[in-house]
């Protein structure tokens, strides 16, 4: 969805697709960490929609809409699944590769 304002007007729940979190055109910077998840979406549930659902749980879903787009850059700490795979041999199970920019990231503490 391009109106992102518009998005969180309507009523009901919104999918992690529509949010953004599911961008399979996206090519990962060097300055991104890519994970690789294991997932078993729900019954009824496509594989994307599981696969940018992890991606915004483990980014920006939680608060994203509690501080608004005001006080952080979405595009910059939104995590991106960008590619879905079939587990082999296990037809109900999927890889899901998601993108995190490094500004996710604390720095480690240096040692004392």
């Amino acid at each position: 969805m391009t109106d992102k304002k518009a998005m969180y007007k309507k009523g009901g729940v919104v999918e992690y697709k529509e949010m953004g979190y599911w961008q399979p055109d996206y090519e990962p910077k060097d300055t991104d960490t890519i994970a690789l998840f294991r997932i078993t979406p729900q019954p009824g549930i496509e594989p994307e929609e599981a696969a940018a659902a992890v991606a915004g749980e483990s980014s920006t879903a939680t608060w994203t809409v509690v501080w608004t787009d005001r006080l952080t850059s979405l595009d910059r700490y939104q995590a991106k699944a960008f590619q879905v795979e079939p587990v082999p041999g296990n037809p109900e199970q999927y890889f899901a590769w998601i993108a995190y920019d490094l500004a996710l990231f604390e720095e480690a503490p240096s040692p004392t």
